[in-house]
């Protein structure tokens, strides 16, 4: 009975190992010939980034340039950004109401622009061009071929895997939420080799260009009010009119306190009664000794 139980055991120990060479066979069968499939056929994924900052005469006519340029190259404008600083300012009294205004300032500009990649070279050397001079230039590339390469291997594992649980389909839900969850990432990988592709075509590249320093002078209000104010002859006179109109106020102030006045000057002679009272006490008992030392 025992010879037989273990007869048995190695018969279905043999099948399953049979089975696992044949499905493992299968699968690297597959995987190998998608990946010669897709490096014979597919083309490498080098993202291309660049950056540029140049000097220019002026700032906002680059801008524009700039701008026909990346669109004759069948390119795109991602962000753009032109900014002022002012550097100095001074004003300057040209006459009683107005100022002049000098102001020194100066202009930056950033663009960010999409450039298919084949002509990145040709963008760059025009660039090169339009600058005054170029401060610095850079380019970087990235491969993104064996990420790319995973990508598609991963998302035809989860097709296969997709079409395994459909054929064991079930109302249970851990299948349902298995073949959802492997959906999703099926989906996550087709789109990042999307954005791949797109980087691949179109190369980013950032240009920072600024222009010398710009004077500018316009005519203002003036906003100094102490250039408003009368003459010396005529505030003299109105601070004498002031001070006789403070002068009369204090004594209207005063009459308001005839009370207080009134006691006061009533204190006062109290106060000095009652010293001269003490004095004469203080006389009248020196007197008897006085008149012993005589």
């Amino acid at each position: 009975m025992k010879k037989n139980i273990i007869a048995l055991a190695l018969i279905i120990g043999l099948f399953g190992c049979n089975a696992d060479k044949k499905e493992y066979a299968r699968t690297s069968n597959v995987e190998t010939s998608d990946s010669i499939s897709t490096d014979s056929t597919g083309v490498p994924k080098v993202i291309k980034t660049a950056d540029m900052r140049f000097r220019v005469k002026d700032v906002q006519k680059t801008k524009e340039a700039l701008g026909a340029t990346i669109k004759s190259l069948g390119g795109a404008i991602a962000e753009f950004s032109i900014e002022s600083s002012i550097q100095e300012t001074e004003k300057v009294k040209q006459s009683l109401d107005s100022l002049r205004e000098i102001t020194s300032y100066r202009t930056d500009g950033t663009i960010v622009a999409k450039i298919p990649s084949e002509k990145l070279d040709d963008f760059t050397n025009t660039i090169a061009k339009m600058a005054v001079f170029v401060d610095h230039a850079s380019m970087k590339m990235d491969d993104q071929s064996i990420a790319y390469l995973s990508n598609r291997l991963k998302a035809a594992n989860r097709v296969d895997a997709i079409d395994k649980i459909n054929k064991v389909a079930s109302k249970k839900s851990a299948n349902i939420e298995s073949s959802l969850y492997i959906k999703d990432d099926l989906v996550d990988k087709k789109i990042e080799n999307l954005m791949i592709d797109s980087k691949v075509k179109f190369s980013t590249i950032t240009l920072n260009f600024y222009q010398d320093n710009t004077v500018k002078t316009m005519v203002i209000g003036n906003d100094n009010l102490y250039d408003y104010k009368p003459g010396f002859a005529n505030r003299l006179w109105l601070n004498i009119v002031n001070g006789w109109t403070i002068f009369k106020e204090i004594i209207l102030a005063l009459a308001n306190l005839w009370m207080l006045i009134l006691a006061g000057f009533g204190i006062f002679f109290a106060v000095r009664y009652f010293m001269r009272k003490n004095k004469l006490a203080r006389v009248e008992a020196m007197k008897p000794f006085i008149q012993n030392k005589q």
